[in-house]
């Protein structure tokens, strides 16, 4: 592999292309030898498995643009070996564009309190057959559902078309207040553990600058039993990484009042935390766990959201909870 030293030409991403449908037996060698003749070559590499064979496809960074759109032009197409090789311009990760995922299962909230699985049905079945739904809801009675589908066309049509539709009553808008935000329905993909894990961790980045890296991560965690205490609070999370601090918020009478927090010591104990805690069933009730939001936090973010040509719609991050605390993340 040859490879530029100097770390900003390397980074800069521009003279980078990737070759695709590599044959096998094309080592580094032969990709440098092949696209050699284009330019000065900063670095060239085949991808290989842990065995050292050839994954199939390989980088080479160019010193200029012009070279990189050479190679291009001229090797896009060629047979190289066995193979004929596909030459494109190389982008970055957050640069792609997101391949589209094929789903069948929809994540449903902010469910009308009087919704029961035949208005469900009713309201989600005109997109497809539906193959299992169901209703749960959390301790202070508000609804959410799943609803898996046969198809994906059909998941996908149920969510372009009632993603923030207002099911509220005429009374309901009435008695709604001006800095509140208003409880539309929110339907989308459910997500897998994994990229809730990664929501979560892009949410708290910002909190995990100086301040941050001295006080920790706090997360806020509502629905919990009545019995719930500091110390069995912490036992809860405690596998995940070091608490610094846990607290169970209580009532006059020394009882939790359903909600607390738990403060972990980095962002990557933290962000396990949610993605293995955020819904599971403790005592009968599915726990909500997300990042602890300031209520100032809270208030900018929705007032940006709904500022004229915000354009925002509610997503995952929904209805804000008691004590200023949003919801970090849906299912």
């Amino acid at each position: 592999m040859w490879s530029q030293r100097d770390p900003s030409l390397r980074k800069s991403g521009a003279g980078n292309i990737f070759v695709r449908n590599l044959d096998r037996n094309i080592d580094n060698k032969a990709l440098y030898d092949t696209f050699s003749l284009f330019g000065n070559i900063l670095s060239c590499k085949v991808a290989c498995d842990h065995a050292g064979k050839s994954r199939g496809y390989g980088f080479v960074h160019y010193e200029t643009e012009e070279a990189a759109k050479q190679a291009i032009e001229r090797v896009n197409g060629m047979q190289i070996g066995d193979k004929t090789v596909e030459v494109t311009r190389f982008l970055k990760r957050d640069d792609r564009e997101p391949a589209p995922v094929a789903y069948t299962n929809i994540y449903v909230k902010n469910v009308p309190p009087n919704f029961d699985d035949d208005m469900l049905k009713s309201m989600f079945g005109g997109y497809g057959t539906i193959t299992s739904s169901a209703i749960l809801e959390d301790a202070k009675g508000r609804k959410f559902s799943f609803i898996n589908y046969e198809t994906t066309e059909s998941a996908q049509k149920a969510v372009e078309e009632l993603n923030g539709k207002d099911l509220r009553t005429d009374e309901q808008k009435e008695e709604q207040k001006e800095d509140e935000e208003p409880e539309l329905l929110y339907v989308g993909r459910a997500q897998t553990k994994a990229e809730r894990a990664r929501e979560f961790k892009a949410k708290s980045a910002p909190a995990a600058g100086s301040q941050a890296r001295q006080q920790g991560v706090n997360l806020y965690v509502k629905n919990l039993d009545e019995d719930v205490s500091d110390a069995t609070l912490k036992e809860l999370f405690e596998t995940f990484g070091t608490i610094t601090s846990s607290v169970a918020m209580k009532d006059e009478k020394d009882k939790c009042k359903g909600f607390g927090f738990v403060c972990f010591a980095s962002p990557d104990e933290a962000t396990k935390a949610v993605t293995e805690m955020h819904l599971k069933v403790v005592k009968g009730k599915p726990l909500y766990v997300g990042l602890a939001e300031k209520k100032e936090a809270r208030q900018e973010r929705l007032r940006q959201r709904y500022q004229p040509g915000a354009g925002g719609m509610p997503g995952m991050m929904g209805k804000g909870g008691k004590d200023g605390m949003g919801k970090g993340m849906g299912k």
